[in-house]
């Protein structure tokens, strides 16, 4: 497989005890998915089955089917250069995907950010969605009194509501009901005794030389707006939408972003957009986590009818008023001084 090829990668998160192991068995079990390999954090939860274990060569362990399963002991940087690196010189299979699973109280934003900045991950891999798992039995208790499972939550394009088998289906509508006021644009899944089609969980982001209508399942701007204003149980967590109707310069816009990331990068849990730019023929798609953002990718054509620029915030303590103001003094009157 050449070396320049981009792989992408699905962070697959979720509080303790929520289904993640258990749908990433089911992922192993699924020979449409052989060619992909997972890393785990071996501080977590019991990772891959061990009665799925086949062999094993240091950190990297070979799954029936052919996927790698790669045991990373808290950093995930190294061991995705390893992953490139064992692919390269052929040592194991090729792979076209990379599944990582974080640990059950981890804040997956510093992961992420990892995936967009670092230049050894960034130039090889590229970030394909956030799925993340809720108990369907517990997951109301859970969200009360963990912030970091409401994040990860907040941040997903996929939520997977898991052990519904076990739960009322009164207590389960209202999970489903809470998780799409604090994550819109995401699609939520239920599974019961595990059992989810793994095709659900992949492909659920913008990765690099996307198709223009990948890019609006992507963006979904359209589900932050029709709840905007909507009363929410976690308001710490918000989630927005500004639009500017008319195309923009682009290097106007470029500032903004950076200093929206320099003053709130701690409160933007992901920023994802797409920005219409004078005189090209289709939007350039941005896209950060806290401080760390993607270079902007230009796509060849508009996903749908509507050509407004739209940038979609969620954040956590982000006042929308604040990042309105920001985007307009550069957007609205580039003549004028930057924000103080």
């Amino acid at each position: 497989m050449a070396a320049s090829f981009v792989t992408p990668v699905t962070v697959l998160t979720g509080f303790l005890g929520s289904g993640k192991t258990t749908l990433l068995n089911a992922m192993v079990a699924d020979p449409r998915y052989a060619d992909t390999a997972i890393i785990v954090n071996e501080r977590g939860e019991a990772a891959i089955d061990h009665a799925l274990l086949r062999a094993a060569s240091g950190a990297i362990v070979a799954l029936p089917g052919g996927c790698i399963c790669c045991r990373a002991a808290g950093d995930i940087v190294h061991a995705l250069r390893e992953l490139h690196h064992e692919r390269s010189t052929g040592a194991v299979a090729p792979f076209r995907r990379v599944v990582v699973e974080t640990t059950g109280l981890a804040d997956p934003a510093p992961l992420l950010a990892t995936l967009v900045e670092l230049p050894v991950t960034a130039a090889r891999y590229a970030l394909s969605g956030v799925v993340t798992t809720v108990d369907g039995e517990h997951g109301m208790a859970t969200l009360d009194r963990q912030p970091e499972a409401v994040k990860q939550a907040a941040v997903a394009e996929r939520i997977v509501v898991t052990k519904v088998d076990r739960a009322e289906a009164g207590a389960v509508d209202a999970l489903q009901a809470r998780l799409a006021l604090l994550a819109p644009g995401a699609r939520i899944l239920r599974a019961a005794h595990g059992a989810l089609d793994a095709a659900l969980l992949f492909d659920a982001g913008l990765g690099r030389g996307e198709r223009a209508p990948e890019a609006r399942g992507w963006l979904n701007d359209g589900a932050y707006r029709s709840r905007a204003g909507t009363p929410r149980h976690d308001p710490r967590i918000s989630s927005f939408v500004w639009r500017a109707e008319d195309p923009l310069a682009w290097e106007p816009v470029e500032s903004a972003l950076e200093l929206l990331r320099d003053r709130m990068g701690e409160r933007i849990l992901r920023m994802k957009g797409l920005v219409a730019v004078a005189g090209e023929p289709g939007p350039r798609a941005v896209h950060a986590v806290q401080h760390a953002m993607y270079p902007a990718a230009r796509l060849a054509a508009w996903p749908d009818a509507d050509h407004a620029t739209r940038l979609v915030f969620i954040g956590r303590d982000l006042e929308e008023s604040a990042v309105a103001h920001i985007l307009d003094s550069f957007t609205r009157d580039p003549s004028a001084s930057p924000p103080r």
